[in-house]
């Protein structure tokens, strides 16, 4: 069976997706044992080929997971540099609020220092374009019949999808707790490995719920902080599936002014933002596949010989609104910022946290240029992120991880020390101290640990991707077909 490429953390090809299969014998397990023993242990960040041998990207929208794949190492970099600087109030503050002016702050080069906030929204805008993808190409066919068994498929197997390697990292995460004894400055485990477990079970079944109304960041304060984007991932895919559902019969412009009406309900009329994104995602997608069919409306073809032209601007604009700071929740912070203080204005009453506003801007922008402008189409489309794409969610799952296990210990032993260290890690502390000369966040001291930390955690994605991602696409796949009722036989 082929892969289904579902989303923001899925692999595999966007076109071709097929329908499900109705065979109930194929098992999800590996066929070979010892050949896959071999690729579990095997770094293919080290190998000089492609693991198909081809190094050009043949589908048209390889750049779509270069840029997933990209993003993913922004989170990684953002995490870091927060951790080992543990300046929060610098970073994910503008350039010169309260008189304080730092290179990584500065605007559009922040993005590279502390991106992460913008590339969650590019997920989240990814996502919700190639979740509608494939029930939009039947859409425009006229295949509603389709779009319900695409829908239903999807709507199936989408929570074991997210939440299975969930399971496994943080269940390994909490057993390394009570095997190893090994102390990390991120939570403090419960008296017994059995007390774990359930305390674990207790704040997993929540996290999991879909219509879940207390604290969603319940479970990621506890046992991965990183995970908190998972539920908002399974709530816009619910957004998606449903929109799809109910605009399956529509009329193209009918079908995309609806796109469009929901977008404002979600980010003017309630607060959300993560469902505006999902729904710009898919907004996006069908102007696309309208764009290869050549039914585009004329509004959209009007200015099509300034396309280059008008998307290299609206990528700069993008870039400048993915910047923007985030440390401070009530939008006071905002409007006392150099560069932001009209920005600020442009506010929805409906939106809590006002940096989702700006960030919805920015990612969708971003996710319209990049197909438009061909230097940073072939960007996305080189070896480098078509493998981090490979690897991106197990990436987001283990960076975390290593962060609080081996980061904590290499910073400490550079310079970048804590008080905290002092009492848990003395044998750490400035241990092989470096200098911290130069820029904030460029310092010999906090680039010399990654020679060391960016081999580990490829490494480790790998290793849960092989073992946990991919088979999580397969397991519900594999189930999925398990419970399809025979196909009716045709009499002859």
């Amino acid at each position: 069976m082929p892969k289904k490429y579902e989303g923001l953390l899925d692999t595999g090809p966007m076109e071709n997706i097929s329908l499900h299969s109705h065979s109930r014998s194929k098992s999800w397990a590996p066929a070979h044992s010892s050949r896959f023993s071999f690729d579990i242990v095997r770094p293919r960040f080290l190998t000089r080929r492609s693991p198909s041998g081809n190094t050009k990207p043949v589908r048209r929208t390889a750049w779509l997971d270069g840029l997933r794949g990209f993003a993913a190492f922004v989170v990684y970099w953002h995490h870091h540099q927060l951790w080992a600087h543990f300046k929060d109030d610098i970073y994910e503050n503008g350039f010169g609020y309260e008189g304080k002016h730092y290179f990584a702050t500065f605007p559009i080069v922040r993005n590279f220092f502390s991106g992460g906030h913008y590339a969650v929204s590019v997920f989240f805008v990814i996502s919700g374009y190639v979740l509608s993808v494939k029930t939009l190409s039947q859409m425009q066919k006229g295949d509603t019949q389709g779009v319900g068994i695409t829908v239903g498929s999807a709507l199936f197997r989408r929570w074991f999808r997210l939440y299975l390697p969930v399971i496994a990292v943080t269940l390994l995460w909490v057993s390394q707790w009570h095997w190893t004894k090994v102390w990390t400055d991120f939570g403090t485990p419960e008296p017994t490995y059995r007390d774990e477990i359930w305390n674990w079970y207790i704040y997993f079944k929540n996290y999991s719920f879909v219509f879940l109304t207390g604290d969603i960041y319940a479970f990621p304060l506890r046992y991965h902080a990183h995970a908190w984007s998972i539920p908002v991932e399974f709530r816009g895919s619910i957004v998606i599936y449903t929109a799809s559902s109910a605009l399956a019969r529509c009329t193209r412009n009918a079908r995309l002014w609806c796109e469009t009406g929901l977008i404002f309900y979600f980010l003017y009329v309630v607060d959300g933002w993560y469902g505006a994104m999902f729904m710009a995602g898919m907004l996006l997608s069908d102007l696309d596949l309208l764009a290869v069919a050549g039914q585009l409306p004329r509004v959209f073809t009007a200015l099509q010989g300034f396309k280059e032209l008008i998307f290299f601007h609206l990528f700069i604009v993008s870039l400048y609104l993915g910047g923007v700071p985030a440390f401070d929740t009530s939008g006071e912070a905002l409007a006392k910022s150099p560069g932001w203080v009209w920005l600020s204005r442009l506010r929805p009453q409906a939106v809590f946290d006002p940096k989702w506003f700006y960030l919805f801007w920015a990612a969708v922008l971003l996710v319209a240029s990049v197909p438009r402008l061909p230097w940073l189409k072939q960007l996305f489309e080189g070896r480098f992120c078509q493998y981090l794409a490979r690897i991106s969610f197990a990436l987001y799952l283990v960076h975390g991880p290593i962060i609080w296990l081996l980061g904590d210990r290499l910073y400490a032993a550079t310079g970048f020390s804590r008080d905290i260290h002092k009492e848990k890690l003395p044998e750490w502390v400035d241990r092989f101290p470096l200098s911290h000369s130069g820029p904030m966040g460029l310092e010999l001291a906090f680039l010399a640990p990654h020679v060391i930390l960016l081999p580990v955690t490829l490494y480790a994605a790998e290793i849960v991707t092989k073992l946990f991602d991919e088979p999580s696409v397969k397991f519900s796949n594999w189930l999925y077909n398990k419970t399809l009722a025979p196909a009716p036989q045709i009499k002859a």
